[in-house]
């Protein structure tokens, strides 16, 4: 059994529910190259304790990088530098919360997202989304009776939905945190691998309303095992996390990581591998898609990111058709995991990164013959 802190393999198997890079996509030679080239350099301070924010120069690199793909400025002094997504959001809840608030999340959510929270205690309301996102007609009435101290959103490419949230919801929210004063956590971890038409506008173009934290990371886009992300905020907002004594006595967060990726970017290594994933991604997304057809079942086609959510026949339930899947040699993530009320047990959540498109077809042929013993 291969096994990891997200997942077990069972020898056979197809695990259609890993949410990680396949590891031929893993950028070994970008790494090596830009190892080469960092350690080439006179400077050795990437070996050095760093900075609270992080590395000056890779904060500046990583800026340049964002503005380019966004499509407008990113300023370096609104970037933090992180251990990824998980430890920005764990950062978030420490030190901009208190044990006992109120965190709205989308129903479905990101699953171990939702460990986070209820690690702090956050008490976890429940909002719904459709095939534009976290809807926001009702949102002002919850606020209201629940008062949120925070808002989770994953607003592009959502996990494990797929949805993404339009440019006309995105304003509306920030309009409402700004108005009754919560913060926006939204987790854009996908908002680089859109693969069919134009991404809506990046939530971090709305930090400076300073109600908006955006979350980013190398970890789908290079390599996850780097730890190394960004929190995009505005500086008022990051001066607050630089206040911890983990980073202070650590001396920032990630200097060597910093050191290897600041090389892929001004080596242009980041983008061209950003294109080589984004066009294998986008094969596999379409061989998913062309394999579910015949299924007869209903689910949104994403545009980008990692992830099919099916809903399945009436009546049928996921925890029981994943035993069922398993004596098939195929697995996935049943829907309860992404509920924060433990709802959603007639949906099951695909995910086409892992396997070449040749495993993808046969791992729903294999979820196809199990839903029929069902």
């Amino acid at each position: 059994m291969i096994q990891s802190t997200q997942f077990a393999l069972r020898e056979g198997e197809i695990h259609l529910g890993i949410g990680h890079p396949e590891e031929s996509l893993l950028a070994k030679d970008v790494l090596r190259q830009a190892a080469a080239h960092r350690f080439a350099q006179e400077d050795a301070a990437f070996l050095q304790y760093g900075a609270d924010f992080g590395d000056d120069f890779f904060r500046l690199e990583l800026a340049k990088f964002l503005s380019n793909h966004y499509g407008f400025a990113v300023d370096a002094s609104s970037l933090y530098i992180t251990n990824g997504i998980s430890q920005a959001l764990d950062f978030v809840c420490r030190y901009l919360s208190q044990r006992g608030d109120t965190i709205f999340v989308e129903e479905p959510s990101y699953f171990l997202a939702l460990h986070i929270f209820a690690d702090y205690d956050l008490t976890i309301i429940p909002v719904t989304i459709d095939a534009d996102g976290l809807i926001t007609d009702n949102l002002e009435t919850l606020i209201k009776k629940h008062k949120p101290k925070l808002l989770y959103t994953i607003p592009i490419h959502q996990n494990p939905s797929g949805v993404s949230l339009s440019e006309k919801r995105r304003e509306k929210l920030v309009e409402l945190a700004q108005t009754y004063d919560f913060l926006i956590l939204a987790d854009e971890v996908y908002h680089l691998l859109n693969y069919e038409g134009h991404a809506p506008k990046a939530m971090a173009a709305y930090i400076d309303s300073k109600q908006v934290i955006s979350l980013g990371s190398f970890s789908k886009i290079l390599a996850p095992g780097l730890r190394l992300g960004w929190l995009g905020a505005d500086p008022s907002l990051l001066a607050k996390l630089a206040l911890s004594g983990m980073v202070q006595s650590g001396g920032g967060l990630n200097p060597f990581s910093s050191g290897l990726v600041r090389s892929a970017l001004e080596l242009g290594l980041q983008d061209n591998h950003l294109s080589y994933v984004k066009d294998v991604y986008s094969q596999r997304l379409e061989a998913m898609y062309d394999a579910l057809k015949p299924l007869n079942l209903k689910f949104h086609k994403p545009k980008g990111g990692y992830f099919f959510w099916l809903e399945l026949p009436e009546g049928m339930d996921a925890n029981l058709l994943l035993d069922a899947a398993i004596k098939q040699g195929v697995s996935f993530q049943p829907g309860p995991k992404f509920s924060s009320q433990e709802k959603l047990s007639h949906f099951i959540r695909l995910c086409f990164s892992y396997y070449d498109t040749d495993l993808l077809k046969e791992g729903v042929k294999r979820l196809h013959t199990a839903m029929n013993t069902m």
